[in-house]
């Protein structure tokens, strides 16, 4: 049954190439194109891509040549090669500046880059450009239907990259590099002081010089608890209705009692 099926799929697959290939060797553009459309609508973008890239000679300087490199270019995009689909649309802005759908392209564009945004921990640079290349849409189309979309893609991604410092924020208290660790957890809070997390970051900030002071050599000791004070006070004004404010109150009571010990 299995190599029934394996046989089946196969002699489909090589009817389909057989098909495009006479497709493609036919002399009549008119005909390719048509045929392209067909294979559009029937969402088979690979062979549409094919046929679209084969005629476009033809019609460079014709009225069909701004819809063949719109539908090309969405061939690339629901494939998810979405690299090459931002190169298209942003091509398309530049061949057709002055275009219907200037506006649709110029946002497709900017959600390739989205696309290709990956998870978390690994490289941002798609998910920086996302953010860059939707605010520009947002101030360059104010009045669009899609500014709403597209500030919630700024928002996602902006928690992504929240997400990003806050996991090498924490990596740094994990291994013990607590000055480290309070050094990020303050760059942190200050790249995202809207957070709903922000009383957590501060916490971790007072934890780390905490830690950090504790292990510290006797004579730095006070000047080290005394900073872990002002964190605590600091906590104290911009988060007084935080959950977290017991736990905080601890580590400044603690760090109180470790200056009288010391002097």
């Amino acid at each position: 049954m299995k190599f029934t099926w394996i046989l089946v799929i196969g002699i489909f697959l090589s009817s389909c190439g057989n098909s495009i290939t006479k497709i493609l060797k036919n002399p009549d553009p008119a005909y390719k194109l048509r045929m392209a459309e067909q294979y559009f609508v029937k969402e088979k973008y690979g062979l549409a891509q094919q046929l679209y890239e084969d005629v476009m000679p033809y019609y460079k300087t014709g009225k069909e040549f701004e819809d063949i490199y719109y539908k090309y270019a969405y061939c690339a995009y629901n494939q998810a090669d979405y690299m090459n689909a931002e190169n298209l649309f942003k091509s398309f802005l530049q061949i057709f500046p002055n275009s219907t759908k200037a506006e649709e392209i110029d946002y497709m564009r900017a959600y390739c880059f989205y696309k290709q945004s990956p998870k978390p921990l690994l490289d941002q640079t798609n998910t920086l450009k996302t953010i860059g290349i939707m605010q520009t849409f947002i101030n360059t189309h104010p009045g669009s239907v899609r500014n709403k979309e597209a500030t919630e893609i700024i928002a996602i991604c902006r928690e992504k990259l929240e997400i990003k410092d806050y996991k090498s924020a924490q990596l740094y208290f994990d291994i013990g590099q607590y000055r480290a660790a309070g050094v990020t957890f303050t760059a942190l809070l200050e790249s995202y002081p809207e957070s709903e997390k922000g009383d957590e970051y501060k916490l971790m900030i007072i934890k780390s010089y905490y830690k950090f002071a504790e292990l510290s050599v006797e004579e730095k000791k006070e000047e080290r608890f005394t900073q872990v004070i002002n964190e605590c006070n600091e906590f104290t004004d911009r988060f007084p209705e935080s959950k977290l404010k017991k736990e905080v109150d601890q580590f400044y009571s603690q760090s109180q009692n470790n200056i009288k010990i010391l002097n």
